[in-house]
């Protein structure tokens, strides 16, 4: 029988460091390529550990889509009200925060009816939802134009994730973004 070193029982943060191993194993192999037992090796817990703070991977997904998407609202609300401020903010945060990024948008990886998933989700609607007063023609077309705001950040942001943009854009995901990002206000019909 292998003996657990008496580290790996008295860990500082166990619940952060196995969130913080599923991470990089994200980072490396996607939100699929990895199990609960891997993730307690890298972060140098007992096996059982991810599985008594999370339950099972699904409960790991759901607690990294909750704190991905607190960190979103974060990083959007710091952008202020401007639309196009928020979908660099947007783009930024994907590029920045990717591995967070690949978890939050695949709903089928985690519990989305998670009350504290949700809240946070929430939070980054209504902050998206700020913005669109500058483009839309009125109240009643607020919620198409964050819509349309959303799907234009995403898109672009997705894309320049997997690197198939083209290479003239440069190296500033903000800078090659912002003009797409402009002609939303061109989208009022």
């Amino acid at each position: 029988m292998r003996k657990i070193s008496e580290s790996a029982y008295h860990h500082g943060n166990l619940r952060r460091a196995v969130i913080e191993a599923a991470l990089r194993a994200i980072g490396e192999s996607g939100p699929a390529g990895w199990s609960l037992r891997e993730l307690a090796r890298r972060a140098g817990v007992s096996h059982a550990a991810p599985a008594h703070h999370f339950g099972d991977k699904t409960g790991l997904l759901t607690a990294i889509a909750a704190e991905g998407y607190t960190l979103f609202a974060d990083a959007l609300e710091r952008a202020g009200d401007d639309l196009l401020d928020l979908g660099t903010a947007y783009v930024r945060f994907a590029v920045d925060h990717r591995p967070y990024f690949e978890v939050m948008f695949r709903p089928e990886l985690y519990r989305a009816d998670d009350a504290e998933l949700r809240a946070a989700r929430a939070r980054a609607g209504r902050i998206l939802l700020r913005g669109a007063p500058g483009v839309s023609s009125g109240p009643a077309d607020d919620r198409t134009a964050a819509l349309a705001a959303w799907s234009i950040a995403h898109g672009f942001a997705a894309l320049w994730l997997s690197g198939i943009l083209p290479a003239d854009l440069g190296d500033s995901p903000e800078s090659a973004a912002r003009p797409v990002l402009a002609h939303l206000s061109g989208l009022r019909g």
